[in-house]
């Protein structure tokens, strides 16, 4: 396969950024062009919900390079224009502004965006947190907030209660499931989560719905359970998923299903890649489609995706792998646990906050967690890859 003359990679984030990188790294010389739709220079998100939130950090500490690094790049940075359409027959983006971007090859890094409460738009003290924009506002908030309600029990919710705990609020974690987390980690993790998270004065209303905001003077006052109760709120998080950012490939004709759909190379159609959370792609380890929604997989898969763009024709098969900073807790996990999966400690004890374990399911090991021991987490790794590659 010859290289192409010119990239184009929609989406300046990290998986688009690492995209860049890795293609130059790997001797690109072409025109190479990021398009972004936010204004600022690409930025880290997991700092988002944490050291940004809580102050710990300036916005500038986030920025994922240096200017002067991004300027080693030779690559064109078009931000704040977001893309509008794609002619994949020309390989070639429109943009919000009204011009055309033709490349060789196109790479979709696109991401995700929060999704809303239904009937919460406009109204004061209701928040979602992807961007540095929102987590700026939320901050601003959270310093004369007296009750924060955090809907949505997931990784980055459980994340925001952890953090806003710590700066003044009552915060009240509200979510479907019985513990924080527990699709990710299973119940067994998710139960000491739960106890840490109620020790450091967390409330948790696990295993409820929320059936709608409450507001006076077009502003919240408080959050209504489908039990009819009342939990009362200055302030609000929203945080019950996520949807791929691909409304703009209306038409566009590349297959779109939760995601880009893509093959095992990451490839969408001819010329045309997706990496990052706005992919699907098949993962020939595990014998189906994966979209993977973090920093590490934004980061290998664009190193693959540029390998390919390349002519490497390398199959992506990653081991997925995550983590979380809550309180004094690093929680490591590596593979894909499920929620009946046995948990077989390996190393550590889970009484003290400081363990490995294994998942198992139809005796094979099929995921491995690791709580403040990162380093013994990662050797354990090992007993997955022939599961996954």
């Amino acid at each position: 396969m010859t290289a192409p003359g010119s990239v184009l990679v929609v989406g300046a984030s990290a998986a688009g950024l690492a995209t860049a990188e890795a293609l130059r790294r790997k001797g690109f010389e072409g025109r190479l062009t990021l398009l972004g739709a936010e204004g600022h220079l690409p930025y880290d998100r997991p700092p988002l919900s944490k050291q940004v939130l809580s102050g710990q950090w300036d916005p500038e500490r986030a920025q994922l390079r240096p200017e002067a690094v991004l300027s080693s790049l030779d690559a064109e940075f078009a931000l704040g224009e977001a893309a509008t359409a794609l002619d994949v027959a020309n390989r070639a983006v429109t943009t919000e502004n009204g011009r055309t971007i033709a490349a060789d090859a196109i790479v979709i890094a696109t991401g995700i965006r929060a999704r809303h409460l239904p009937g919460a738009a406009g109204l004061g003290g209701v928040h979602v947190l992807r961007t540095m924009e929102d987590a700026l506002r939320l901050k601003g908030e959270l310093a004369a907030a007296r009750h924060l309600v955090v809907v949505g029990d997931g990784v980055l919710g459980a994340e925001i209660a952890a953090t806003a705990s710590g700066l003044g609020p009552d915060v009240t974690l509200v979510g479907p499931q019985a513990a924080p987390m527990e699709m990710q980690l299973g119940p067994g993790v998710a139960k000491h989560l739960a106890e840490l998270h109620t020790e450091r004065g967390v409330r948790l209303r696990p295993g409820v719905g929320v059936d709608g905001l409450q507001e006076q003077g077009g502003r919240v006052t408080g959050v209504r359970l489908e039990s009819g109760e009342v939990l009362p709120a200055d302030a609000v998080v929203v945080s019950i998923g996520s949807i791929p950012v691909t409304e703009w490939l209306t038409g566009s004709g590349l297959r779109i299903d939760n995601g880009i759909v893509c093959d095992a190379n990451c490839l969408a159609a001819d010329g045309i890649w997706a990496v990052g959370d706005v992919a699907r792609w098949h993962h020939e380890g595990i014998g189906r489609s994966l979209r993977l929604e973090n920093r590490t997989n934004a980061t290998e898969q664009a190193a693959a995706v540029a390998a390919n763009i390349l002519g490497a024709g390398q199959p992506y098969k990653p081991v997925p792998y995550f983590w979380t900073d809550q309180f004094d807790a690093k929680i490591q996990v590596y593979g894909l646990p499920s929620l009946d999966a046995e948990l077989e400690v390996l190393e550590g004890d889970p009484a003290s906050r400081r363990f490995v374990a294994a998942y198992r399911s139809a005796g094979r090991v099929t995921g491995v967690v690791g709580w403040s021991m990162p380093k013994q987490a990662r050797q354990h790794r090992q007993s997955l890859v022939d599961s996954f590659i």
